[in-house]
C-alpha cells in the first residue's frame, strides 16, 4: 500500500514539474542567432520572468524602448547558474522580426477620398456658395471668378471644416459637449453648428472680446463665459474646465478631418469652373484652407495652379518654405485689428508638407493692398469682406500675378466677420490710399476773399469738399496768417494728380497730409 502511495505521489510530482516547465515558456524576441542552443530568454538572469509583449504592440516602440522600458533590466545573479546576455537586436527588428511581408507605404495624411467623404457628409447643412464672374476682370485682363465663402451662415469658410469635425465626434464626446476659447471665425462656426447638432457648447471669452461678437455667440446658442483679460487666460481656463468636466476643448488645428472639410471648397470650385487655370487662396493662421483646397484641385487637375496669399506682416508659410521646415515662432506682429490673434498661431507639420508638395506659388500682400481690395469689393461686388477675405484679390490688384493675364482665375473670398465700425475705418483709409480722398493744409492770408479764391479753384476742378478746419492761433511768425486744412474727394488718381498740380502753382507752400 505504501509503494502504491509512493508511486502516485511520484507521478504527481512529475505532473507538477511538467506544468511548471510549460508555464516557464518565454517569448523569444526575434529569430535565433547562429550558435544559439535555444531555451528561454530573460533580461540578464535565469529564473526571472520577463514582461511579455504582444507582437502587434512592438511597432509602437523603438529598439531602446523595447529593451529598456517595458522589459526592465535587472542586475540580480543566481549562484551556480551562468548569466545569459541578450544579443544586440537587429536593426530591422521593429516589425520585420514578426512578419516576412514588405513594409507598407506610409498612408497619405489627406487624401481626395477624405475630402469627397466630407463633401457628402456636410452637403445638407453647408451652403454651396456661388462662384461668380467679377466686373473687375476687365481692368486686369483676366477672367476673375469670386468663390464667395463669406456668404456662409457664420460668414466664414471655416464652417466646412468645423461641421465635418463635429459630425465625426463620438457619441460620448457629443453628449459631453465642446468648449472654445478664442474669438475667431472657427469658434463662431463651432458655436453655430454645435447647437444645430444638439451638442452643448461653451464659449470662454476674454474681456477684450467686443460686445457685438459676444452677442453673436449668444445668438448662436452658446453658453458664453467671460474670463481673464487676454486670450491666453481664457484658453487656460477653458482647458481646465474641459479636463474637470469632460468637455472636448476645440481649437483650430491641422487634423485630417478638419482639413478634409475645408478641402470641399476645391471640389466645388472645380465643379463650377471645370476649365480653370488657377486658384488663389488666402493663407493665414493654420493654412488649412490652402492645404485642403490644394489636395482637391491637384487631384482633379494637376495642371491648375494653386497660389497662396498671406499677410506681409506675418509671412509664416514663406519663411517655412525658405527654411524647409515649419516655422513655429515669427518675430513680427501683424495688425491685431485687421488679422486678430494671427501672431499666436504656428505652421503645422502636415499643412506645411502639403503646401510644399502641392502649392505652386506663395506671395505676401501689404496691409495697404488688402485695404484697397476691401474697397474694391464694395465698389464692384457691393459686399463688405474683412482683410483675410480680401487678400486673394489684393494680390491681383498689387500686380503680383502677371502670369495669370488671359487666364481663368478663381479667387476664394474666405470671410467677412469684421465689425461695422472697423469696416468704416478701413474703407476711409482705403479711400486715402487709393487717392479718392485727399487731405492738405495751406496758409491763407487774413485778407477778405482769400478763402473764396481757394474754394473757387476747388469748384473749377470739380472736387467735392468733405471737411474744412481753421487754425487761427499759430506760432509768432504767422500771426497774420490762418492755417486751413481741407479734406476733398476726387474721382480717381488722375483727377487727384491734376488737383495737386493746380494747387502747387497757386500755393507753393501747400502741404499734402498723406495717410
Amino acid at each position: 500500500m505504501q509503494d502504491i502511495s509512493f508511486g502516485i505521489t511520484l507521478c504527481s510530482v512529475h505532473f507538477i514539474v511538467s506544468i511548471l516547465l510549460l508555464s516557464r515558456e518565454e517569448l523569444i524576441l526575434g529569430p535565433r542567432q547562429p550558435g544559439d542552443k535555444g531555451g528561454p530568454i530573460s533580461n540578464g538572469t535565469t529564473g526571472c520572468r520577463p514582461t511579455l509583449i504582444e507582437p502587434e504592440r512592438l511597432k509602437d516602440f523603438g529598439e531602446e524602448e523595447l529593451l529598456n522600458r517595458d522589459v526592465k533590466m535587472h542586475e540580480n545573479f543566481v549562484v551556480g547558474a551562468p548569466e545569459i546576455q541578450l544579443m544586440d537586436p537587429p536593426k530591422t527588428r521593429r516589425i520585420s522580426a514578426f512578419s516576412e511581408k514588405a513594409h507598407p507605404k506610409p498612408a497619405q495624411y489627406l487624401r481626395f477620398e477624405d475630402i469627397s467623404a466630407a463633401a457628402f457628409r456636410i452637403q445638407t447643412a453647408i451652403q454651396k456658395t456661388p462662384c461668380t464672374y467679377s466686373r473687375i476682370s476687365k481692368q486686369f485682363g483676366m477672367e476673375i471668378y469670386l468663390k464667395k465663402e463669406h456668404l456662409q451662415y457664420t460668414g466664414s469658410v471655416k464652417e466646412r471644416g468645423v461641421l465635418y469635425l463635429l459630425t465625426s465626434l463620438t457619441q460620448e464626446q457629443q453628449r459631453n459637449g465642446v468648449i472654445v476659447a478664442t474669438d475667431c471665425n472657427f469658434s463662431m462656426a463651432v458655436a453655430h453648428h454645435a447647437v444645430e447638432l444638439k451638442i452643448p457648447v461653451f464659449a470662454i471669452m476674454p474681456s477684450c472680446c467686443s460686445s457685438p461678437h459676444l452677442r453673436i455667440y449668444r445668438d448662436y446658442g452658446a453658453m458664453v463665459i467671460s474670463y481673464g483679460s487676454t486670450t491666453q487666460d481664457s484658453q487656460s481656463h477653458a482647458r481646465h474646465l474641459a479636463k474637470e468636466n469632460g468637455y472636448l476643448y476645440l481649437e483650430e488645428d491641422e487634423s485630417a478631418v478638419y482639413l478634409a472639410g475645408l478641402g470641399t471648397v476645391g471640389m466645388e470650385i472645380y465643379e463650377q469652373l471645370p476649365k480653370l487655370d488657377a486658384v488663389v487662396v488666402p493663407a493665414a493662421g493654420q493654412y488649412g484652407l490652402l492645404a485642403g483646397t490644394a489636395v482637391a484641385i491637384k487631384h482633379l487637375n494637376s495642371h491648375v495652379l494653386v497660389i497662396g496669399v498671406e499677410p506681409e506682416g506675418f509671412p509664416l508659410l514663406l519663411q517655412s518654405l525658405k527654411t524647409d521646415s515649419p516655422v513655429t515662432d515669427m518675430h513680427s506682429k501683424p495688425n491685431k485689428k485687421l488679422y486678430g490673434d494671427l501672431a499666436e498661431r504656428s505652421q503645422g507639420v502636415n499643412t506645411f508638407q502639403l503646401a510644399k508638395k502641392l502649392v505652386d506659388k506663395v506671395i505676401s500682400v501689404s496691409e495697404e493692398d488688402s485695404l484697397v481690395a476691401m474697397l474694391r469689393f464694395q465698389e464692384f461686388e457691393r459686399s463688405a469682406v474683412d482683410t483675410e477675405g480680401a487678400m486673394g484679390l489684393a494680390a491681383i490688384l498689387a500686380g503680383q500675378l502677371p502670369e495669370l493675364k488671359g487666364k481663368k482665375v478663381a479667387v476664394v473670398v474666405s470671410s467677412a466677420n469684421m465689425e461695422p465700425e472697423l469696416v468704416r475705418q478701413c474703407v476711409d483709409q482705403a479711400l486715402v490710399l487709393d487717392e479718392q480722398v485727399s487731405k492738405f493744409s495751406v496758409q491763407l492770408g487774413d485778407s477778405p476773399g482769400d478763402m473764396a479764391k481757394l474754394l473757387d479753384i476747388l469748384s473749377r476742378e470739380d472736387v467735392r469738399l468733405l471737411d474744412i478746419c481753421h487754425h487761427r492761433h499759430g506760432d509768432k511768425s504767422q500771426l497774420f496768417n490762418t492755417k486751413v486744412e481741407f479734406v476733398v474727394e476726387t474721382r480717381d488718381k488722375t483727377q487727384s494728380a491734376q488737383l495737386r498740380k493746380t494747387l502747387y502753382e497757386r500755393y507753393p507752400f501747400l502741404c499734402w497730409l498723406d495717410r
